[in-house]
């Protein structure tokens, strides 16, 4: 059996600067707490807990003097509040979310309806809306616009995470659905570009490949986007660890490819070669 693989997988730049920044001020102040997960990985989080990062669900549960704010980012209400308690903020939000965060700010300002292509319950579109300063929509259905908002002026933009040919598609659909109601479009693309490289690359890989396995977490939506392009095209696994690999699964297989969620920790990826490899002999 032969293991292979993409080209681009694993730890993005925004997450690896995200974990250096917290194990800095760990070490710095000797503990802190992060709002929330750092990012979608059980994994991650775990290893961040062993050098003195640990998660609280809410404001109301922070107990020490400083707090870390997630990749993912947060809403400016939520940063007002922390300023409010005199809490430390350490600010891991990944950069391009933060040029997401601007844009829906921007539009808003302008006087747009601000739709964002996303999951409304995901952790960075809630951020996102609170930029939006109450003039934005999540969807990921053109269905679930209402059409008694105001619509003559919108500004569409994604999810950083989202899968760039869906984006485009569901811009096509704004268009011809609310064509005439619209008399200024502004389309912004937020989309991050590592993971469109990742997706690209999870795709080459699976076209030459008899089972794809996505490693990363199962909250996590870039991994899931990356199990959908790949599970498009070849019989595709979900794991979050080596451990759930089933040997079922790579029976009769003579080409394996392997590919990882934007906040799967390098040893993760290194954990579950060495299992297939060890399938392989």
């Amino acid at each position: 059996m032969e293991i292979e693989r993409a080209q681009e997988l694993g730890l993005c730049f925004g997450v690896r600067q995200a974990i250096k920044l917290l194990r800095k001020a760990a070490s710095k102040y000797g503990r802190i707490e992060t709002l929330g997960p750092v990012a979608h990985n059980r994994q991650l989080v775990q290893g961040l807990t062993a050098v003195g990062v640990e998660m609280v669900d809410s404001l109301d549960l922070v107990q020490g003097t400083a707090l870390a704010i997630p990749a993912h980012g947060v809403s400016p209400e939520v940063l007002s509040e922390i300023e409010a308690r005199h809490i430390r903020i350490i600010d891991t939000t990944c950069p391009i979310v933060r040029k997401a965060q601007n844009a829906a700010e921007g539009l808003a300002k302008a006087g747009f309806t601000v739709v964002i292509f996303g999951e409304a319950e995901h952790s960075e579109v809630k951020g996102l809306l609170g930029w939006a300063r109450g003039q934005g929509i999540a969807v990921c259905d053109v269905k679930e616009i209402n059409t008694s908002r105001h619509l003559s002026r919108l500004g569409i933009m994604s999810q950083t995470t989202q899968n760039h040919s869906a984006f485009v598609e569901f811009t096509k659909q704004v268009m011809a659905t609310f064509s005439s109601k619209i008399k200024e479009m502004r389309i912004i693309n937020t989309l991050c570009k590592a993971t469109k490289r990742r997706q690209e690359a999870a795709v080459r890989l699976a076209k030459r490949s008899e089972l794809m396995l996505v490693l990363g977490g199962y909250n996590s939506a870039n991994t899931r986007r990356l199990f959908e392009v790949c599970s498009s095209i070849v019989e595709t696994q979900l794991i979050e660890t080596a451990d759930e690999v089933k040997a079922s699964w790579l029976t009769g297989k003579e080409r394996v490819g392997v590919t990882a969620g934007a906040s799967t920790p390098d040893e993760a990826i290194e954990e579950l070669l060495v299992r297939l490899k060890s399938y392989s002999r």
